[in-house]
Order: structure tokens, then C-alpha cells, then sequence
């Protein structure tokens, strides 16, 4: 199985200019918890994401008002993307290394073209496919301030 038979395609995406609030409706809006950061809304390169996580201690814990503040000030980067005919267990081995719940997918010009989150692992990859995956994301990572 490759990313294209699970991932979700043409995923909500932001620059580093769009106003924090417009990414958190994008999440509300979309259900998810990561927006890929691209270079401009024509090239749709990534070159970063935003995560709900990303929101919260990169600027609601540091007592910044999250109101005042565009996706640049606290997106993830270098971005980690997977390409659509890369295998499921290659995905699965490149987000348990970057210990990442979701990857951008990029087409052969490097523009986002989809998403792969944990869940999709979940609901195509199997039992111990996720579990595994599971396992190595959620290890502690590096505390930050």
C-alpha cells in the first residue's frame, strides 16, 4: 500500500503571513490539528507546519496573544514530507523518526498535494502498523522553554 491509496488530498494550507486565528479556524474547520505552512498559494510548496500544539506552547504558553501573532511565529520547521508512491511503511519509518502524528505529501514538483495523519495509519495500516507507530511518536521529545 502507498500514501495516495490513504492520504487525505488537497489539505488546508497557510502561508507564514496568515494570521494565527485564520489557522485555527482552518483546523476547526477541517478537523485536524496541522496545517502545512506553504511557500505561497501558487507554488504550494511546505516549508513548515503549524500544529494545535505548536499554538498552544509556542505562544498561549509563552502569555502571547495568539490574536497578534501569524503563522511564522510558531510553525515547525524544516518541513518532513513523504511523496504519494512512498509505501506505507516508509511513511510509518520517516514520522516515527521525526516522532510526527501527520506529514504533508508532495508531487514530483515538491507541491503539497495531501496529508497523512496517524489516523489514516490507523485506519489502512493495521493493528501493529499503528501501535508501532504509536509507540515511537509519543516518546518524550525535547522539553522546550
Amino acid at each position: 500500500m502507498n500514501v495516495k491509496d490513504f492520504m487525505t488530498t488537497d489539505p488546508a494550507c497557510c502561508t507564514k503571513d496568515t494570521p494565527l486565528q485564520d489557522v485555527a479556524r482552518m483546523m476547526t474547520d477541517n478537523d485536524c490539528g496541522e496545517i502545512p505552512v506553504v511557500s505561497s498559494k501558487e507554488d504550494r510548496q511546505p516549508i513548515g507546519v503549524v500544529t494545535d500544539r505548536d499554538i498552544v506552547v509556542r505562544i498561549v504558553g509563552q502569555g502571547q496573544n495568539a490574536l497578534d501573532k501569524r503563522a511564522g511565529d510558531c510553525m515547525s520547521e524544516p518541513c518532513v514530507t513523504v511523496t504519494p508512491d512512498m509505501s506505507l511503511v516508509e511513511c510509518c519509518g520517516l514520522m516515527e523518526t521525526h516522532q510526527i502524528r501527520r506529514v504533508p505529501v508532495v508531487d514530483e514538483r515538491g507541491k503539497l498535494c495531501g496529508i497523512v495523519a496517524l489516523a489514516d495509519v490507523a485506519e489502512h495500516g493495521g493493528r501493529r502498523t499503528t501501535s508501532e507507530l504509536l509507540q515511537q511518536v509519543s516518546q518524550p521529545g525535547p522539553k522546550t522553554h
